[in-house]
Formats: structure tokens, C-alpha cells, sequence
């Protein structure tokens, strides 16, 4: 069968495209949590203040917030194992795409790079798991 030199082209730019939004990803950890992570009792997010931006929300740590540059921001996240090394793998091998809302200050004991809702991170590992490690990109998937 014949491959046109309009589709062989096509395809090798596919190939290059998703190679390089794969080496783009970084990795870090990431938990969940029942509210926004800022000032805990209450519920209001850093960017958003009291506003309600849905259930597929995210905070950042200190150095990916970048005081506030990260709010809006979409980013595909993808969970790639346990922390602790051992024991069940607890991901679902989805990936979830959130909304960066909030602030996770390590002032607050923020221990992870992203501090997912509860719903985001039931989507990519299991919530027994707690902590978990992880890939994570910017998208334009957003919503």
C-alpha cells in the first residue's frame, strides 16, 4: 500500500509533537485534600477566593504557584506509582486534567508539588494511597 508523501509527513510530525509533550513532562508528588489547602478553615482558594471553579482543581506548591502566575492554569496529571517504593501500585493509569486554583505553601505544611481535589486524585490513584508520585504537564485542555 502506498503512503502518500502528504501523510508520511503528517505522521512524522505527529511522532515528533507527542515525543516532545512527553519530554516536557515533570515529575513530583501529589496528595489530595477535602478543601482549598489555603488558611484550611476556610474554604477559599488563593486565586479564586470563594468562587466555585468545580471538582477538578488543583494547588500548587510555592515554586509552581509562582505567586499566583499558575492560577488558571490547566495541567494534565498522570500518576506513575506509590512514594514509599513498595506495596500495591496505586494508579489507575488515567490521566486527569485540573485546574490550578489554589496555593499549597509549604508555610502550611504543604508537602507535595501538586494538592489535588479529592475527585481528581480518585480519578488517577486510589485514595487509600494518600501520597502519591507523578507526572505532570500543562495543557491546553482546558475547561
Amino acid at each position: 500500500m502506498a503512503v502518500s508523501r502528504t501523510n508520511s509527513i503528517l505522521l512524522v510530525m505527529a511522532l515528533v509533537l507527542g515525543t516532545a509533550s512527553l519530554s516536557m513532562a515533570a515529575s513530583g508528588v501529589a496528595t489530595y485534600y477535602e478543601k482549598y489547602t489555603r488558611k484550611s478553615n476556610l474554604a477559599t482558594s488563593a486565586c479564586y477566593g470563594n468562587k466555585n471553579m468545580g471538582n477538578m482543581v488543583a494547588a500548587a506548591n510555592d515554586g509552581l504557584y509562582n505567586n499566583g502566575a499558575v492560577c488558571g492554569r490547566c495541567y494534565a496529571v498522570k500518576c506513575t506509582g506509590a512514594t514509599n517504593g513498595g506495596g500495591d501500585n496505586p494508579c489507575t493509569g488515567a490521566t486527569v486534567t485540573v485546574k490550578m486554583v489554589d496555593n499549597c505553601a509549604s508555610s502550611d505544611g504543604c508537602q507535595s508539588t501538586i494538592d489535588l481535589s479529592r475527585e481528581a486524585f480518585a480519578k488517577i490513584a486510589n485514595l487509600d494511597a494518600g501520597i502519591i508520585s507523578i507526572t505532570y504537564n500543562p495543557t491546553y485542555d482546558g475547561f
